[in-house]
């Protein structure tokens, strides 16, 4: 079958009501080995997510934030995504996209076909790692969202075993 072209203006009008919180991810298209997703905000992300593949972001409106944190030291770096900038995000990279009120942003990534990935949540006082879960994603929203959800809900989850700080269910930029 030959592929089409299709409206993203037009579709990104029919479907906006499908960008909520606290993922805020829809996918636009979907091929064999790549899918391509819109992403709107606002959303207060304090997880990182672990994919074992890149991930390309291009910001459509506005800006977003992605915090990524070093893999070894976990210091965490913030990156503004203004409008129309882009970044690919190495593999294995733990990052927390965070987005605005009215933005809309674009990634590209390739599936996993049942490779696993990570959601994990840091310290913000001493940078341990609180709390992590390897699953195999098939949805990012039904997948996703319970495992943020569980940490939100349950202070144990988001206490720090190293310095006992109990960590916020949203993050808010400086």
């Amino acid at each position: 079958m030959v592929p089409k072209s299709l409206n993203f203006t037009k579709w990104l009008q029919e479907n906006q009501h499908r960008l909520k919180p606290p993922v805020c991810n829809c996918v636009f298209q979907e091929g064999d080995d790549y899918q391509i997703m819109v992403v709107g905000g606002p959303n207060s992300r304090t997880d990182f997510h672990i994919n074992p593949t890149e991930e390309w972001f291009y910001q459509v409106k506005g800006r977003m934030l992605l915090r990524m944190a070093d893999p070894e030291t976990h210091e965490i770096t913030d990156e503004y995504i203004e409008e129309g900038g882009m970044l690919l995000l190495p593999a294995l990279t733990p990052h927390s996209p965070n987005r605005f009120a009215d933005t809309v942003g674009l990634v590209v990534e390739r599936k996993r076909h049942g490779q696993q990935e990570a959601m994990r949540w840091y310290c913000e006082q001493c940078k341990a790692i609180v709390y992590e879960k390897w699953f195999v994603c098939n949805d990012l929203n039904q997948d996703l969202v319970p495992i943020i959800e569980e940490y939100k809900a349950s202070t144990e989850l988001r206490t720090c075993y190293a310095c006992g700080h109990l960590n916020p269910t949203a993050y808010t930029p400086a």
